[in-house]
Parts: C-alpha cells; sequence; structure tokens
C-alpha cells in the first residue's frame, strides 16, 4: 500500500516481511496445507518472494487456488505475473548421440534474480542450473550505461577503480556455477560502454579499440569469475 504497510526498497522491508509471512505464510503451510496433501511439497522463501515445489500437480493446483484467499485475508495480493504453475519435473535422459528437442525441456522460473531451469552437466547428467534473469541483466547494463554516462569527465583512474568494483559486486551475487556466459556478457558491456563514454567525452576523435586495449593494460579490469560453486555446496554434510 502507498500509504501503509513497509515501506518500499527500504532496508528494513525484508525483515518486516519475513516477521509477517512467517505467520501468513510458513506456519500455515506447514501445520495446515501440508498434512492434508497427497503427496510431498516444500516452501522457500526468501523475504515476499516465494516458491513451493511438489511432487502432485492436483496438490499444486489445489493449493494455487486457495494461496490468493489466504493471504487476501492479511491485505495482501499475489503478483499476476509472478504466480504461475510451471511443470518442473526433470526431463528424461537423451539416448547416447540424442539431443534434447526444443520445447521437450520443462519450464522454467526466476526467482533472487536467477532464471532455474533443467540443463545438461558436462558428465551427461540433467542438474538445475541458474543464470542471471534476463531483466535483471537489462537492468543492470543500463545502469552501468548511466553510470558511465555521468561520470565520463572524471578522472579515467578514479572510472576505473568503479568500474572494476561494479563488476566484482556483480560477480560476488551473479556469480555461480553456470552463470558463466552471463558473467561475460556483463563484463563485455560494462567495456563497451566505459569505451563509448571515455570516448565522447570531448570533442576529439573516438578512441580507437588498439589505444582503449592499451589503456587496459595500465588500469586492467578483472575477469569475470565464478565465485562460488553450487555442486560443492550442495556436498557438503
Amino acid at each position: 500500500h502507498p500509504d501503509s504497510g513497509t515501506p518500499q526498497g527500504g532496508v528494513i522491508s525484508p525483515l518486516l516481511a519475513n516477521i509477517y509471512l512467517h505467520e501468513v505464510v510458513d506456519t500455515w503451510f506447514e501445520t495446515q496445507i501440508k498434512p492434508r496433501l497427497a503427496g510431498r511439497a516444500s516452501l522457500i522463501r526468501y523475504a515476499d518472494d516465494f516458491v513451493i515445489v511438489f511432487t502432485s500437480e492436483r496438490d499444486a493446483r489445489r493449493v494455487l487456488e486457495t494461496l490468493p484467499k489466504r493471504v487476501g485475508r492479511y491485505g495482501l495480493s499475489l503478483h499476476p505475473d509472478k504466480t504461475r504453475l510451471i511443470d518442473f519435473r526433470r526431463p528424461p535422459f537423451p539416448r547416447r548421440g540424442q539431443r534434447v528437442r526444443k520445447g521437450s525441456r520443462p519450464g522454467t522460473f526466476d526467482l533472487l534474480g536467477f532464471t532455474h531451469f533443467w540443463g545438461l552437466s558436462r558428465r551427461g547428467f540433467w542438474v538445475v542450473q541458474r543464470k542471471t534473469a534476463r531483466d535483471r541483466l537489462s537492468r543492470a547494463l543500463k545502469a552501468i550505461n548511466l553510470w558511465c554516462r555521468y561520470h565520463r569527465h572524471k578522472p579515467v583512474a578514479w572510472q576505473h577503480a568503479k568500474l572494476v568494483r561494479k563488476l566484482r559486486g556483480h560477480c560476488a551475487y551473479y556469480g555461480i556455477t553456470g552463470n558463466g556466459q552471463r558473467l561475460w556478457l556483463f563484463r563485455n558491456h560494462l567495456l563497451r560502454t566505459w569505451h563509448n563514454w571515455l570516448s565522447r567525452r570531448s570533442q576529439r576523435a573516438r578512441i580507437k579499440w588498439d589505444a582503449f586495449h592499451r589503456l587496459q593494460v595500465r588500469y586492467p579490469m578483472p575477469a569475470a569469475i565464478v565465485v562460488k560453486s553450487v555442486y560443492r555446496q550442495a556436498a557438503k554434510p
């Protein structure tokens, strides 16, 4: 609500959401919903974002019908674009030499800035993989462009130090196993955007790429690397 409730974007909003939704959703799901289900189910929630997984499609449809009524009793509503039922069962293993047909994989879902989907590991096993959600990547790229535009007249050394921090901060959150391609896209866009605005900050000729590469020797941009292995983490007892 614009005039009541938790402040939008406030640092305390996740804490207040946890307190409120612990009773509205978590306790309700554990004490009133799970005992009535035919199959197994789990609720995964972070602040006001959550996913419920079911082994029974019938259970999932029943809860999806009940959930809006439950949160509505407490002045809440579900986001219509983020609330949906998807088939996320593990796909069958393809035969040797057989490619996975397009459209044969299950659906995907976004949670906490990542798109979750089934993909084949290097050993040929199906695993749940994650990549930066398209809207989050687009938002991050636009933010880099605006930042470089606003600070284009600052000293190059100052800009470089700030951009390195932005790249490392991005990798600290999104640098997980399987997300290397989108990390590379972010770094590549950052460098191209920086080059573009350095070229436009004066009336002189545009900085050529070979000159920009020489500049990177003095001010190197670190690689966009995976910093968290979800598989090593899952293997820990």
